[in-house]
Order: C-alpha cells, then structure tokens, then sequence
C-alpha cells in the first residue's frame, strides 16, 4: 500500500534540513538530491508514525540521511532510536566514524551532545562468571580425536584468558585475531543460560549488562538484525524502550531473522544435553534420553539429506522418544530455582534446563510441522542437513514465512524505515514488503527510491552474453572460460569475479591461472579481507570468489574495472527451505518462481553488480555470462532490479571499452 505521510506539527528544534546542512559541512561534503529526498522523507515517516522503505544507491550518503532525523527524534521524544544492521563492517562503521563525526558536527544545535552505543546479543560478550567457576565442560567429543584442534583451542583459550584481564568491554569483536566458536564459548553464556544479574557473583560487573545499561542511556543505540529480531519476538525486552527503529541492509532482514528462529536437533545435542544433567537426576533416566540420541544418529546418518515432506514412521516415532525422554529429564531435575543460593550450582542447573528445553523443544516443533491438511496450510519445512567432516548431520526445523512474525512483533509495536541499495526488485518494492509482511493490515507504509549520484550509462555497460550456452551442472563450459580469458586480457586484470559456487569459482581459478598473464586470487587461499585487500592494492591483480563477494566487496578506483557473473543467482533446486517456500506460495495460488526464486537472484544480482562504481570516478563493465538475462521471460523482471546501465549483448562493446579504459593513465 503506498500512502501520503501525515503532517505534525514542527518541533523547537531545528528543523531536519537544516540539521542535515550543517552537517554535511562539517564533514566536508556537498549535499545531494537523493539525501535530501530521503531525509525529508525519513523525518515524515518518523512524525507521521508510518513505515518506509527507502532504496538509495551507492554513494547516496543514506547512513547520514537516516542518523540526522534519528538523533532529532531521540532529542525530541526523550527516547532512544535502534538502528540495525546485517554486518559487522557496518556497526562499526557507524559507531566509529558516522557518529562520531555526526555527534560532534550538531552538539551545537542541538540540547546536548548525541550519544550513541553499540549492544550485541548476550553470547558476543565474555562472561565473567563463566570465565572464573565452574561451569559445565564445553568440549567437542570429535576434537577427543584430533591433538591439533585440542592445541589450537587451547592456545585460544590461554589467548581469551590474557584478554579477558584487560578488556573493558568484553567484546567479542575486540579480541583481535578471532578465535573459534569452540573457545569462545567457554567463555560466553546465552540468554537462557545467563543466571540473572541479580543472582550472579559478577551481575555487577557483568559486561553483557553493562553494554545494555550503556544502551538505555544514548540516543541511538546500533545493533544488528539477530538482535533485532530476539527483542521483538522474545518475551523479555533485550533492547531499551523504543519508538523508532532504522532497518540498514534491509535486503538481508528476512534471513537474518529466519536464521534467529530455525532450530537443530541432533546427535550431539542430544549428547550435550545429557552432559549438561550430569549427576543432577538419576543417572538411568539420563540413559534413556542418552539412548534416543544414539538412534536419531542411526537414523540421520542413515537417510539421505534434503526436505522431509512427510514424516516416516521410525523417525516420528524417535522425535517422540526424544521428547518424551526429554521431558522426564526435565521433570526429574525439579524446581527451576533451587540451588538459587549457591551459585556455582544454579549455573550448572541453568545450563541444564537450557539444552534440555531446546532439545524437548525442537523435537515438539519437528513434530508439529506435520499432520496438516493440505500444503498451503503448513507453517514449517524439516529437513536433513548432511553435515561435514567437522560436523554431523542434523535435522534442522524453520518457519516457511517470517512475514506474520515481523508484522505482529517488528512492524505493530513500532515506526520502522528499512533501507538498502537494493529493495525494488522488478522495479517494486512489493516482493520485499510481502516478505516483510507489510501492507496486510497493519500501518501504512510507502516505498521510494532516491536514486544514486552516479550516472550509469555514462559509467557503466551492462554486457549480457547471449551468444554463450546456457550454464549447465557439469562445471563451466569451454566457452565461458574464454569468455572470462578475453574480457580480463582486454581489463589487464583488474576483475572481480563473482561465481554462484565455491567448486565454479575454484574451477576457473584453476583453468585459468596458467592462462592469464596476471596475479590470480581466489577465495579460500587467504582469508577474505586479506584477500580484498591485496585485490586492491595491485592494479593487474584479478580476484574470484562466491557469495561473501558478490556483497561485501568495496574497492573503488581503477583496481576494479570489469566484474565477471558466471550465472543468473538462483538457488539451489535442492535448496530445503528455497524450494519448499516456492511450494507454498504456489499452494497458496501464487507464483512460486518469481516469488521466491526469481526475488532471491535479483536481489543478489543487484548487489553483485554495485560491486563496480562505489565512488564517481569510477568506470567499467559487468558482464554476465549466462544468457537467460536476455533471453528467458523473467529477464525483464530481473533487469528492472538493476541500476540503468547502457545494455549490449555485443561482445566487441565490452572489449573495446576495457582496452580503452586500461589505456588510461592512472
């Protein structure tokens, strides 16, 4: 539903342009149309109390747009606006350089100084108990047979133990290099299993509670999707109070949260569960759940991976076994709050409770999926993830739609703006929004794109390869690998190249390093940011990789002059919970294909092509190498999605065009 916004009356500060002016001189910039679109359009939405969606191409300055009216509204209202974002890179974009800078530029203007936190979820931050009790063994029962994972993990360990003396944040994020998940979590708690700031030793001190205390006194406080969505869904409030929430990378929001609220059930949690209860209830009733786990490995190990349609018999009847035993488990351990007083055995017990109702739990909601009447009436999709040498395989449960969650608990309670580069897809912003469940009863909400500052068809050619064959199963043809030869002899390097798989982009690696008369990198022989930044810093030097690239790579100048997509991004036809959203959707009467497939290859096709111009200077080509971007029926939908570069489907175009670019002084 698109809608006019409400008028309310000004505020006593300064209005947001004005806001907006002073800070972009401050910084040094010059104001553009598209920010001051969606700046304009961000305070309305905020005093009219209506959602909006805001796609602003690269270089649009939209951190800005958004910050300005946020820090007004959290002067104006008294309460603190979350923005939230997909990454990392981003928080710490924000919190290190936006804000500060912003802060700064408008202490003058405003009633006080804007300040600004960043909270993360309870896991990220190291628990001070946790790192000096006893608490229940965190091992991995295959590291018993490999010395080097217990040596690595220790190193890290002893690593976390020196940083954890003189760490004032207890950050995750700080502990620089990283360490495993393994390590980490002998050092971190979840929500579930935290005892309560009030009832542990170290509540005082607690850094989880210290970031969120932080938080509830800012103006704007930065967080990301995960926590977003546990806030929203989750009975207790993670987030402080507040009115106004900034969704930044929205593309991302759906599986983000879809992530939040799928759940695992396996042989090894099972196991964990029991080590959890250790000496806390007898030990045969133990045996029993200990028992139903060994036969859902027998089982899991057994069938063959992929979505689960209908339940077999064995395995519905082991999910039962694995709830019932569960469940006795969890009655045998009593009250929930006993042993309150001493807490080195109220953690154990918390500990326990935890990784029993997961498991109880999981294995109800498995169960549940089932016994529907027809498909359009199913919620859920299982199915059997295979696992790898490192880890087993697992059943895994999640929703076939998030949208009714984000209506009810995002979308109800709250004014949401969403932003990205990339929301229209077809040229709408109606694929989105039906994900997000907006539009269905709940406020109002509009949708605007503000454009970028680039000029694309002066900047940029869109190649489409028509003349190649249709990408097939069996690896990448001859054809495309001379393809990718030609256009990167005439770039003299300087290529990114984006593969819809690891084994395609490790192919062409191969193929053609002993082709190339440039430095060849690809993802995988280093780690991703060393590798970007090598990318960057040697003109000649040609990088391929897959899906961390086709999003988040920014490497402007003449570095980058020629991004090469292998295919149209589609997912997996095998793709469990892809596939049986497309069923559900048709189900439902709709179109499954464009709904879904053909949404989740332009979206991640767009955000493959903004990997060229990411600054004005900028210039180069994109080619796409599979033909059905030009030939198939859905190509006009697929095209709609992307930035309005000059289009040819002649190979001479494109080659031409890079020679002259690469003749080009530096």
């Amino acid at each position: 539903m698109r809608v006019a916004f409400t008028a309310v009356p000004d505020s006593h500060l300064p209005p947001v342009d004005e806001l907006l002016s002073i800070a972009v001189g401050a910084l040094g910039g010059s104001e553009r149309q598209g920010q001051i679109t969606m700046v304009e359009a961000v305070q309305k939405a905020i005093d009219g109390e209506e959602h909006l969606a805001v796609q602003a191409g690269t270089g649009t300055g939209k951190s800005l747009a958004y910050l300005v009216p946020s820090i007004r509204h959290a002067m104006d209202s008294d309460t603190p606006v979350v923005i939230s974002t997909a990454t990392i890179a981003l928080q710490r974009q924000l919190v290190d350089r936006d804000l500060p800078r912003l802060s700064e530029a408008l202490a003058k203007e405003l009633p006080h100084e804007p300040t600004y936190a960043i909270l993360k979820g309870r896991r990220n931050y190291l628990c001070r108990y946790k790192a000096t009790a006893g608490w229940p063994e965190e091992d991995e029962q295959d590291q018993l047979f490999d010395p080097r994972e217990v040596s690595a993990t220790g190193r890290m360990v002893q690593r976390i133990q020196e940083w954890a003396e003189e760490t004032e944040t207890g950050d995750r994020d700080e502990l620089v290099p990283g360490v495993s998940e393994q390590a980490w979590r002998q050092f971190s708690v979840s929500a579930q299993e935290c005892l309560g700031a009030t009832r542990c030793p170290s509540g005082p001190e607690c850094f989880a509670e210290l970031a969120r205390a932080r938080a509830g006194e800012v103006d704007v406080v930065v967080t990301n999707h995960a926590l977003l969505a546990i806030d929203a869904m989750g009975e207790l409030p993670v987030l402080p109070e507040h009115e106004v929430v900034v969704v930044d990378e929205a593309h991302e929001l759906v599986d983000r949260v879809t992530s939040v609220v799928t759940s695992e059930l396996s042989e090894q949690s099972v196991t964990l569960a029991v080590r959890r209860v250790g000496r806390l209830i007898d030990q045969p009733i133990a045996d029993q759940l200990l028992e139903a786990g060994e036969d859902l490995k027998a089982l899991l190990t057994a069938a063959p991976p992929g979505r689960i349609d209908d339940m077999p018999q064995v395995l519905g009847l082991t999910l039962q076994l694995i709830r019932d035993t569960a469940w006795r488990c969890i009655s045998a351990m009593g009250s929930r709050n006993a042993d309150k007083d001493d807490p080195d055995k109220a953690g154990q017990r918390k500990a326990a409770f935890t990784a029993l109702d997961e498991v109880h739990d999981t294995a109800v909601r498995m169960l549940e999926a089932y016994g529907h009447a027809s498909e359009a009436d199913r919620a859920e999709v299982v199915w059997l993830d295979a696992g790898s040498d490192r880890r087993p395989p697992s059943l895994r449960v999640a929703p076939l739609s998030v949208s009714g969650m984000l209506r009810d608990k995002l979308f109800g309670e709250r004014t949401v703006v969403l932003t990205s580069a990339t929301l229209a897809l077809g040229g709408t912003f109606d694929g989105l929004a039906a994900q997000w469940g907006l539009g269905n009863g709940g406020k109002d909400w509009q949708g605007i794109d503000v454009g970028s500052p680039f000029d694309h068809p002066r900047a940029g050619i869109l190649y489409v390869a028509k003349h190649l064959p249709q990408p097939g199963r069996d690896g990448l043809p001859q054809q495309y690998l001379d393809e990718i030869t030609e256009l990167i002899e005439a770039a003299g390097g300087r290529t990114l190249g984006l593969f819809s798989s690891m084994r395609a982009a490790k192919a062409a690696t191969e193929a053609l390093r002993d082709r190339l008369d440039v430095p060849l990198l690809c993802q995988g022989d280093d780690s991703t940011m060393l590798l970007v930044k090598q990318f960057a810093e040697d003109e000649p030097t040609c990088l391929f990789g897959t899906l961390s690239l086709w999003q988040g790579v920014d490497v402007p100048g003449p570095s980058l002059r020629l991004v090469i997509i292998d295919r149209v991004p589609f997912p997996r036809p095998d793709d469990p919970l892809t596939s049986a959203r497309q069923r559900h959707v048709a189900a439902k009467g709709g179109n499954g294909f464009m709904s879904v497939a053909a949404n989740h290859a332009a979206l991640l096709l767009a955000q493959g092509v903004g990997r060229l111009l990411r600054s004005q200077d900028d210039k180069g080509v994109i080619a796409v190498l599979d033909p059905r971007l030009a030939t198939a029926r859905y190509s006009s939908f697929l095209l709609g999605s992307l930035p309005p570069f000059w289009r040819t489907t002649d190979p001479a175009v494109p080659r031409a065009a890079l020679k002259r670019l690469s003749a080009e002084p530096a």
